[in-house]
Order: structure tokens, then sequence, then C-alpha cells
């Protein structure tokens, strides 16, 4: 196929605003927004969300800006809105073992309810009972209990002071003690000196009637000790009796009014609950003295009967739907808090917190894989949890805190969640390769493409898309003209006259700068002219190594011709991707050629400035050079390439066309165009590839043109397969239409020989030769003279020595 020389209409996709339908975007607000281009990512995500069964969790595969999380939260949300909400959970004190809170689960809004009821039940019997405990009946009761006992106690007590008297003591209690002392023969207190007066014999009368009497009122204290336990027992059966009504009707409002029939957990918990009460009726009277302790250890027995609803599904419709940004431990699997209570930390069921795969019981959880893997502790929980399915809430680091903890085990749950994980494709093969066990509780694969084939249909739909973001921002709506041209964009990015770009954070991105300017101007609609402005804006913000290169060009610096003729040099175009600017430049290549047996020398390779892809298109243009000559004999050639001036490493096969390009004019003495850069990777066939980044490296080497002056001869060489992916900048294409800059295309490498060269390339004879006057029977010729010359040199030497 002969070279190609593109027309401008071939340079440049251009949308017709008319054809798309409508006269600005504020018309289509109506209209739904699909999966723009992600048909296959919804088939995918839609079966996924829709699957019951264990370990059909997903993973979202896609690039940054793709949509892939607001379309899955989407698509969760209208999943979640067809399954039935789940229950509250609510941790209670556990009577039995109050370092275990038990968990419970209620009907979504019941849990609020229970919390509640218990409120208000306290606050009735702090009000209730003492009422209760003040009334007639038991004032009257407890007087007749507390009688019965004094009349006994002071029987027992009136026995013991004639027991007393009869060896001359005189007793008397004070609070819960009794007092003797000995009587002198006045009746008076007999002192410790009358005392010591007494003969000895006396003395040891009164020691012994002392032991009698202390034995006579340790048999009191037995006698009287079971009747006050007897008293207390009678008047604490009192208050049961009184109370016990009170406290049931209490507990059987919450029992009716959330019908709690088949919560086991529940109605234990209330059984307990009651009797739990009536053990402490005490409390809740106040005494005249009114102690803090006693209000003290009331409020502590009121505090077991608080609700702690860690997940409220009140008011939700359908399932839930959790987005967790900041997976660390304790906002993913829950959390206890702690308090310093005298040097240690305490805490209790009531400082228990959800996590958000306990929110997410029933429904969906939202989460980024790179979030994941900075936490090997989370990751490890996270696996222990897809094996077995139940949350048990823990604080890990506890157990390194500096002073002592009182620890709590909160119940496990079981959890039924389904995990939507987004990560990229590289952490996605990771994770099958080094942890398959975990990657089979991902079964649904939602793969989003980076960009797909264009249409009419995906056209509106992205029209559709520049509607809802212009109202969700509240900007001002788009033209056709301006869509027409974030549409051309959009192709641009992919480089690809017949696929559009979906990564629609970039459009959403250029969308806002669009408006921005728009405004600045006062205007109602964003049109084409502010599309361009921005985009022109965003470079003029980024380009300034673009700037500096282009400096370096003109000042000459940099060495690059774009006039006249040079044999063995070449301008390749290269493209530099600094990650927020792309850009173009051109690159001087040089080869040099002589007699010997080295071969090809690739300098850059030589000194380790080339990458893997580079070195293997040099290793390819070798092969063909060699397929090309070596018929007869093997080449006896010594060259050498190098890309001039550059310093900082070479990758990339793009060059390999110009490398053999400059390689055959040295051999061939035929001079190249030195306004006709190159482009292209080669195969061993001779056949030209295709490469990536053309409008970039095309647009580049213009502008070094037009700063040198156009003359009409200067363009590029691309290869002919690149073709569809040119999405030129309009002033490129101006300039081809005007005859002042060409773009080339080829298949094979030789019709680019017989452009830059001005001569044919030649065709091989069956014997291998090639046409003397032919760039390749130059070549040729050239190879043969070196054969000669070694043949000669080691004519001239003894066997087995060799000069190179």
């Amino acid at each position: 196929m002969p070279i190609t020389n593109l027309t401008p209409a071939e340079l440049r996709l251009s949308i017709d605003p008319d054809t798309l339908g409508f006269v600005d975007t504020s018309e289509l607000l109506d209209q739904p927004l699909p999966w723009i281009g992600q048909e296959r990512a919804e088939i995918a995500a839609r079966f996924g969300l829709e699957m019951e069964q264990t370990d059909y969790n997903l993973f979202v595969l896609g690039e940054v800006g793709s949509g892939r999380s607001s379309l899955l939260k989407q698509a969760m949300q209208e999943a979640a809105s067809k399954r039935v909400t789940p229950p509250d959970l609510c941790y209670l004190h556990n009577f039995d073992a109050p370092e275990h809170p038990r968990a419970v689960r209620l009907p979504a809004g019941q849990g609020r309810l229970l919390r509640h009821s218990m409120e208000g039940m306290t606050r009735a019997l702090l009000t209730e009972i003492p009422l209760q405990l003040d009334g007639p009946d038991f004032k009257v009761e407890s007087e007749r209990i507390e009688q019965s006992y004094h009349e006994q106690e002071s029987q027992a007590f009136v026995a013991l002071e004639t027991f007393g008297e009869a060896r001359h003591f005189r007793m008397h209690r004070e609070a819960n003690q009794i007092l003797f002392t000995l009587q002198g023969k006045k009746g008076h207190a007999m002192t410790e000196d009358e005392m010591l007066a007494l003969p000895r014999k006396r003395r040891a009368q009164i020691a012994q009637a002392e032991q009698e009497l202390l034995a006579e009122i340790n048999r009191y204290f037995e006698k009287t000790r079971p009747m006050e336990r007897a008293m207390d027992e009678a008047l604490a059966g009192l208050r049961r009796q009184m109370v016990r009504p009170l406290l049931d009707r209490e507990i059987q409002k919450i029992r009716t009014l959330l019908e709690i029939k088949d919560s086991a957990t529940l109605g234990l918990y209330l059984d307990q609950l009651l009797d739990d009460l009536l053990d402490n009726l005490e409390l809740f009277k106040a005494s005249e003295s009114d102690d803090e302790l006693r209000k003290e250890r009331l409020n502590k027995v009121l505090s077991h009967y608080q609700v702690n609803l860690v997940v409220d599904n009140h008011g939700l419709k359908g399932a839930p739907v959790i987005v967790e940004d900041n997976p660390l431990f304790r906002s993913l699997f829950g959390s206890i808090e702690y308090q310093t209570e005298s040097d240690v930390l305490v805490t209790g069921f009531s400082r228990i917190r959800a996590g958000s795969l306990h929110q997410a019981h029933g429904g969906f959880l939202l989460l980024h894989l790179a979030d994941l893997l900075t936490d090997a502790l989370v990751w490890e929980k996270l696996r222990r949890f897809f094996r077995s399915n139940r949350l048990q809430i823990e604080e890990p680091g506890t157990a390194f805190a500096p002073i002592a903890a009182v620890s709590l085990v909160p119940e496990a749950v079981d959890a039924t969640v389904k995990v939507v994980l987004i990560g990229s494709r590289e952490l996605y093969y990771e994770l099958q390769e080094g942890d398959p066990e975990f990657a089979r509780r991902f079964r649904v694969k939602v793969d989003f493409a980076e960009s797909f084939a264009a249409n009419a249909a995906t056209r509106r739909a992205s029209a559709v898309f520049v509607a809802q973001t212009c109202q969700k921002l509240g900007l001002p709506h788009f033209s056709a003209a301006a869509v027409a041209r974030l549409l051309e964009q959009g192709h641009r990015e992919v480089e690809d006259r017949s696929r559009q770009s979906a990564i629609f954070g970039h459009i959403k991105a250029l969308i806002m700068e669009s408006a921005l300017l728009c405004r600045k101007e006062d205007v109602a609609l964003v049109d084409a002219t502010d599309i361009d402005a921005a985009l022109a804006a965003r470079k003029l913000r980024h380009d300034y190594p673009e700037q500096r290169m282009r400096e370096a060009i003109a000042e000459g610096d940099l060495l690059i011709s774009v006039d006249g003729e040079q044999v063995g040099r070449l301008n390749s175009l290269t493209v530099v991707d600094l990650g927020d600017h792309c850009f173009g430049c051109p690159m001087r290549v040089s080869a040099r050629t002589y007699a010997g047996e080295d071969g090809l020398i690739n300098i850059d390779r030589e000194v380790e400035l080339s990458g893997p892809v580079h070195d293997k298109g040099v290793f390819i243009l070798q092969n063909y050079l060699s397929a090309l000559f070596a018929h007869d004999a093997p080449l006896a050639l010594n060259a050498s390439i190098v890309f001039e001036q550059e310093y900082s490493g070479v990758e990339g096969d793009s060059a390999s066309c110009a490398e053999l390009y400059v390689l055959l004019s040295s051999l061939s003495g035929l001079p190249l165009r030195q306004g006709i850069a190159v482009t292209g990777a080669l195969n061993q066939h001779g056949d030209v590839l295709p490469v990536g980044g053309i409008n970039e490296k095309i647009e580049g080497y213009f502008q070094i043109c037009a700063a040198a002056g156009l003359n009409g001869s200067q363009g590029v060489l691309i290869p002919e397969r690149n073709r569809r992916h040119l999405m030129l900048d309009q002033q490129v294409v101006e300039a081809v239409a005007q005859g002042l800059f060409h773009i080339h295309t080829v298949e094979h490498v030789s019709e680019g020989l017989e452009l830059l060269s001005g001569e044919p390339a030649g065709q091989a004879s069956t014997r291998g030769i090639f046409p003397r006057s032919s760039a390749l029977g130059r070549a040729q010729k050239t190879l043969q003279a070196y054969r000669k010359a070694c043949q000669a040199s080691q004519d001239g030497h003894p066997a087995g020595k060799h000069s190179h």
C-alpha cells in the first residue's frame, strides 16, 4: 500500500450538535441516567446484589472516575428498597454474668420503643414504689412486724438485765452494742481505783461474774439475731407483697407493647429484671438521712435497666446501605468505650458501640480495598467475619493499655451483609493470587470499562449525565454545541474516533471548569467556546515542563532540526506523561555504521538508560535488518544507535521505525528529511504497528515547527493503524488544510523510507539482491563492502586472532 497523506477531515472527529436532538441540557432533566457504556458491569452488579446466598459479595474493578462508586451506590439503594427492613440490635445487662452483656434483636423500631418504655418504667418506679412503701397499709403491717420483734427482743433483754443485776452489773444498749458497768455498795459505778482496792478474792469473784455475763450476752445475740433476720425477711416479704402488683403491671405493659412472643432472650431479661427489682426495693425508700451511699447504690441498680440501642432501624424503608469511607477497626467492627476510675479502665454494657457491619446487617456495605489493606488487624478480622458471619465486639488495644482494664465481652451476633469492595485491577488480581480464601468470598466481578463504543444512544445518555450534573451542582446548563465538544473530548481521551471515554470523572471536572468561565461572562448557557477556554486554561496550569522544553529547542540547547536533510539523523516522536499533564516532544535519534562483527549496539541500553520494551524493539529491528541483507552470509557490521541529549531514560518501542531509518540512512549514505518526524513500532516482518499518545506526539512536534516557522515541508510519519486514533487540535487541522503541515501514514516500513530519503526503497530479487540505485540496494552495497573489509582483515592475521 502506498504512503497516504491524510486530509483535514481524517484528523479528528467532529460531532454535529444538530444530531444530538436537543437545544440545551435543561430539556433532558426528566430522563433517567443509565450506566453509560457499562452494560457488562450493570448486569454483574444487579446479579450480585440480588443473589442472597453467602460468598456472592461484589468486587468492583475500574479506574477512579469511572462512576464505579456512585453507580454501585445507586444500584445498592435500588436493591435495598426491595428488601425487608432488618431488626434493631440492643445490648442489655446480663444479671447472671455482667461481663457478658446480652444481645437482642427486635423488629425495626421496637428497639427505640423498648428503650423509651424502660426509661418510662424507671421514672414511674422512682415515684410509685416510695408511695407504696409509705402507704397506710404498709405502715400498719410493718409496725406490727417490728412491734412483735421489739417485744421479743425486750423480753430477752430484761432477762439479760436480771442476769447482770444478780452479779452487780448495770446494763444499757447503745447502737448495736451492749455496755455494762460494775456497781459499788452505794449504787454508783465502781472506779478502777476502787476495784484495785478490793481484796484479791473479791476481784476474782468479779472477774468470774464478768465472764459469765459475757457468755450470757453472746447467748442473747444468738437469740435476737434470728429474730432480727426474721423481721427483715418479713419486712422484705411485705415490701414484695405490696410492690409486686405494681412491678407486674409495668413489666406487662412492656411485654404487651412490644408483643415479644418469640424473643426468649428479652423475656428472660424481663423476668430477671423483676427479681432484681424485688431484691432492691429498700433502696427506693428514702431514709431520714437519705444518705449518698443509698443513692449511689440505687443509681447503679437503675443503670442495669437501661437499653443500649446500638442499631436503630426506626424509619428505615427497606435494607440499609452503608458506605464506610474510614474502615478503622472500631468503626467497622464496633467498639467498647472506657473511662478511668481510680487508675482502672472501667466500662459497662451501655458503652458498647456498633460498627458498620452491625449497621449493614440485612443490607449492603461499600468498602474500598486500598483502605482495608492499610491495617493488617482489620484485614484479618474481616477474613474471620466472612468465615463465620458472626460479629464479636472487642477492643484489641486494651490488653496493651498502660493501666488495668475491666474487661467486657459482649455476646456475638450473626450478621448477613452483602459487601461491595472497590479496588483496582492490580489489587484484584493480587488478591486472587495472594489470598484465594478471601477472594472466593467475592464471586461477583463487576468490571468497569475504561471506554465504550460510541453511538447515538451513548451520546444521548452522556448528555443526560451533563444535565443531571448541572442540576446537582447548581451550574448553568450546556448548549448542544458544548455537549458535542465534551463528547469530542471524550473521544480524545481514549484516542479513538469510534470509542468514548468511560471516565466520567474527567468530564465532570471539565463541566465545572467550563461553567465557571461561563458565569464570568454572565451568559445563560455554557457553549463550545467555554469548553475550549477551560481546556486551554487547564493546559496553562500544567504545561510548564512542556514550555521549558520548547524554549530549550528554540534557544538551541536541544538540537532539533525541522528543515533540510541529514545522513543518519532523524526526529523521532515521544510522549512525556507527568500524571497531571501529557505532551509530545521530538527527540533526535542518530546512527553510525562501519565494518566489524559486533553487530548493532544500543548505546542507551549499554549505559542502562533504556527500558525492556525499548530494548525489545531494538532486537526486533536487528532481526529485521538481518533478514533483509544476510541471505548469503552474516552481516559484517558495527553499528550504534542513540537518542541524543537524552539523560533520563528511554522506554517504549515507538521509536523502532525511526531507529531503522537512521541506520539505513547511515548504511546507504542517503540523507533524510529533517522536517518529517517519525513514530511507529516495528515487527520482524517490517509491518508498522500502532503506538500510543499519537495526538500529543503530533501536536508537540507541530508546535516546534510552528515556532520555527511552517514552510509546507514539515509533517509527521505515523502508522496507518493509528488513523482512527487521531483527534487532533483544531490548530493542526487548519495547518493541514492550508498545506503547511502534513500527516503521512504507512503500513510497511519501506514506504516511509521512500518518503524520507526521496529514493525508492527497492524490491529484492529471488536471490535477495536489491536494485543498486534503491535505498536498500545502496545499504546492501555498503554491507557487502564491510564484509569484504572484514575478510581481508582476517586474512592478514593468524587464525583465531581477529581485529575489531
